[in-house]
């Protein structure tokens, strides 16, 4: 599936429908720079019910989120921009908790990792507002 957004309003609102929707709970996300990955985790957060602010952890990696306001699950983000060796990050155990919800940002760099049934989503930009979100899996 592909959507295009005119505007951040518009990703957030797709990103909380997708949440709303969602069968997977590992979320890759792929893209470039001002893609518009952290503003769909953003929206992503709103549609789960997190009242949290969502900012990307480009510094700390791993934002953890707190349980869901519906259940004992917990919301991850991640952000992989500036990681090359992921050792340490304790992503391993983070993703092998199926109670987890997990949005990678810079997904690409640890594919290997990822369970095959994973939801990969890619970015585009398209124009200054405009973005071409596309549902890989």
């Amino acid at each position: 599936m592909q959507y295009i957004t005119n505007s951040e309003k518009e990703t957030k609102e797709l990103a909380k429908k997708i949440a709303q929707n969602r069968k997977n709970n590992i979320i890759a996300l792929t893209g470039p720079l001002g893609a518009g990955k952290t503003i769909f985790v953003q929206g992503f957060a709103q549609g789960l019910g997190i009242k949290d602010k969502i900012i990307s952890p480009t510094f700390v990696l791993v934002r953890q989120h707190g349980n869901l306001p519906a259940g004992r699950q917990v919301f991850y983000h991640v952000d992989l921009y500036r990681v090359d060796d992921f050792k340490d990050l304790g992503l391993e155990e983070i993703l092998a908790n199926k109670n987890n919800i997990i949005l990678i940002e810079w997904a690409e760099k640890i594919k290997k990792l990822l369970p095959k049934n994973s939801l990969w989503i890619s970015f585009e930009i398209t124009d200054k507002n405009t973005r071409k979100i596309k549902i890989l899996s």
